[in-house]
């Protein structure tokens, strides 16, 4: 009833867990990006249908996969190797798949994320994600922190999954997140040439929630002290402070990741790499 895609990059810490937590589908695809550890073995000794295909970037890699692996199902669900989906939320995922109208293009999922032993449920950015999809009705585009295009209405569901983006370690976060500050540094220098074009009519109003976090996003990072603001954003409006030190800690991480994209960037105007 339902296939799983779960995208990988030398992920044999992580894969036996993800994999382990979609075996109730029968139709799970690997698609990796040229892994050089044990990731392809874990995944055809799991019984995946494993793919290979250079890593081009996060969006292209999600169209890369949606187009090459053949699935027994009409319905995806989109894993990363870190992420785990709970058992006793699979026959309330199947429910609803089995009662979707033919409008709708992919439903929303909550995202748990975790940190040090506890869910982030107050310092999370965004907590939910398109994470179902039906064939052929979503693409996704920006490079970095990927955006999905739907086809179709898209609709939220009562079901969470989890997230340990820690589990390898923090050093592995940071050096994973200083890969993207340079994306994002690239990206806003591009936005800031007037490659893209952003509409504050579109970021408040309009219909689509993916539609309006593009704009958002796109208008945030044009905004002054945006470090100081996500603080501000993360403690005292999602009041992370609830969460404990791990969420302390995280809007910490969250808030240094916002001043590395803003280094980057001067660097970049610096050396003329703009």
């Amino acid at each position: 009833m339902i296939s799983v895609l779960v995208l990988t990059r030398n992920e044999e810490a992580d894969l036996p867990g993800c994999l382990a937590s979609v075996a109730w589908s029968d139709d799970v695809h690997v698609f990796d990006s040229m892994s050089t550890d044990a990731t392809v073995a874990i995944a055809e000794a799991a019984g995946a249908r494993v793919y290979r295909h250079a890593f081009s970037g996060y969006a292209a890699q999600r169209n890369a996969a949606l187009a090459a692996c053949t699935f027994t199902y009409e319905w995806i669900l989109v894993l990363d190797a870190d992420e785990r989906y709970p058992a006793a939320s699979v026959p309330a995922l199947k429910a609803f798949v089995s009662s979707a109208s033919d409008d709708v293009g992919a439903f929303r999922l909550k995202r748990r994320d975790h940190f040090q032993g506890r869910w982030l449920k107050h310092a999370q950015m965004s907590p939910y994600y398109i994470r179902l999809l039906r064939f052929g009705r979503v693409a996704y585009h920006r490079e970095v922190n990927e955006i999905a295009s739907v086809d179709g209405r898209v609709e939220e569901l009562p079901i969470a999954f989890d997230h340990h983006p820690f589990s390898k370690g923090i050093d592995h976060w940071l050096a994973r997140h200083d890969r993207y500050a340079t994306m994002e540094a690239d990206r806003l220098l591009e936005e800031r040439n007037g490659a893209f074009r952003f509409s504050w009519t579109k970021a408040f109003f309009a219909g689509d929630f993916h539609e309006r976090r593009y704009h958002q996003k796109g208008l945030y990072y044009r905004m002054p002290f945006r470090p100081v603001l996500k603080w501000v954003y993360l403690v005292f409006v999602r009041r992370a402070f609830l969460d404990g030190m791990p969420g302390m800690r995280y809007a910490w991480l969250q808030t240094n990741y916002e001043r590395l994209i803003n280094r980057k960037v001067r660097a970049k105007r610096k050396t003329g790499r703009v």
